[in-house]
C-alpha cells in the first residue's frame, strides 16, 4: 500500500506524466515492482497510461476533489465556531441549491443555543431570516416557484401574511443588507441573515438571538457580516459544496 502511494505521488507531482523507469526511481523502487504496482493502479482506475506515460486517473481525482471538499467544510466550520465564541451568537450557514434551502452548518454552545427546528426550515423560508435572505437572491421567477411549492402560512402571530406581502418585502431587500426577522419563525427568538453569493448559488450566514436582546441583532450582524469578508474566497468556494 505504501509503494502504491508512493508511485501514486510520483504521479500527482508530474502534471505533464511519467514513464515508469523515473516514477521507480522517484518512489524508490525496483522497476518489476513499479511495473506490477502502475498496472494495478491502472487496471483500479487511479492512473492513466497514454504514449508510455502515466497520469492521474478518474479515481484518484475523485479522491482529491472528496479532499478539498472536505477541507472547505472543515474551514467553514471552523470559520463558525470562531465568530460564536467571537460575538457569542449561534452562527449558521445554509445554501438554497436545486429549489431547496439547506442548512450546511450550526455552530452553537448550550449558552447560547441554535433555534429549535421546531417547523421545517425548507418549507417555512418566508419565515425565517435565513430563507427570506436566500429568496431575496433568487429572480422573480424563482422565487415564485418556491413560494408554489412551499406557500406562506402563518406560523407566529408575526409571520408574514401572503406570497405577495413577501414579495414586496424581497423586492424591497438591499443587495447586501443584513435581513431582519423578528419573532416570525419562533416566538422569543430574532434573527439576521447575510447574503453570499457566488455565480448563480444563493448562500447565507446567519445569527439569532433571544427577543430580550433584541438590540445586540444588528451590530452582532454587522460584526459578522465585516469578519465574513476576511473568508470571503473560502466562503463563495463552499457554496459549491
Amino acid at each position: 500500500m505504501q509503494r502504491a502511494m508512493r508511485l501514486l505521488e510520483a504521479v500527482a507531482s508530474r502534471e505533464h506524466g511519467a514513464p515508469a523507469k523515473q516514477l521507480a526511481r522517484e518512489a524508490g523502487l525496483a522497476l518489476p515492482t513499479a511495473y506490477h504496482l502502475l498496472r494495478t493502479l491502472v487496471h483500479e482506475g487511479y492512473l492513466r497510461r497514454d504514449k508510455g506515460l502515466f497520469f492521474l486517473g478518474e479515481a484518484a481525482e475523485r479522491l482529491s476533489s472528496s479532499g478539498a471538499q472536505q477541507k472547505r467544510r472543515s474551514t467553514v466550520s471552523d470559520a463558525l465556531a470562531h465568530w460564536r465564541d467571537s460575538i457569542g451568537v449561534p452562527v449558521y450557514y445554509a445554501i438554497y441549491r436545486d429549489g431547496e434551502i439547506e442548512v450546511m452548518c450550526i455552530a452553537d454552545t448550550p449558552g447560547n443555543p441554535a433555534v429549535e427546528e421546531w417547523a421545517d426550515f425548507r418549507e417555512t423560508g418566508h419565515a425565517h431570516a435565513i430563507g427570506q435572505c436566500l429568496l431575496s437572491q433568487l429572480d422573480d421567477k424563482a422565487r415564485r416557484d418556491h413560494l408554489d411549492r412551499y406557500p406562506v402560512q402563518s406560523i407566529t402571530p408575526y409571520t408574514v401574511r401572503d406570497n405577495d406581502s413577501l414579495l414586496r418585502r424581497l423586492e424591497r431587500t438591499g443587495r447586501m443588507e443584513p435581513v431582519i426577522e423578528r419573532q416570525e419563525y419562533a416566538l422569543g427568538t430574532v434573527c439576521a441573515a447575510i447574503p453570499i453569493t457566488a455565480g448563480s448559488t444563493a448562500g447565507t450566514m446567519a445569527i439569532s438571538l433571544p427577543s430580550h436582546q433584541a438590540e445586540r441583532l444588528l451590530p452582532a450582524a454587522h460584526q459578522l457580516q465585516s469578519e465574513m469578508g476576511k473568508l470571503l474566497g473560502t466562503l463563495a468556494i463552499s457554496i459549491s459544496i
